[in-house]
């Protein structure tokens, strides 16, 4: 079975709302934003002592739950 005929059975089987949720996934293969992203070359730069503080950092608040909800981040800037 080719991978198009077994796209098509599983397409029979999604909800309306599993349907539009996978249109709009496809949808945003074409989004320039996102062809831009995936076709951007890999960052191949050296991480800097800066960068390595800061990721420490960053994944030792993330251990210790200090984090926020992006609603939470989001309302900071209404």
């Amino acid at each position: 079975m080719t991978a198009k005929e077994q796209l098509r059975e599983r397409v029979e089987t999604l909800t309306e709302d599993e349907a539009a949720e996978t249109l709009r996934l496809l949808d945003r293969r074409a989004d320039p934003l996102v062809v831009a992203f995936r076709d951007a070359p890999i960052d191949d730069e050296p991480v800097t002592p800066e960068e390595e503080a800061a990721m420490a950092e960053a994944n030792a608040d993330l251990a210790a739950g200090r984090t926020v909800s992006l609603e939470e981040a989001m309302r900071e800037f209404e």
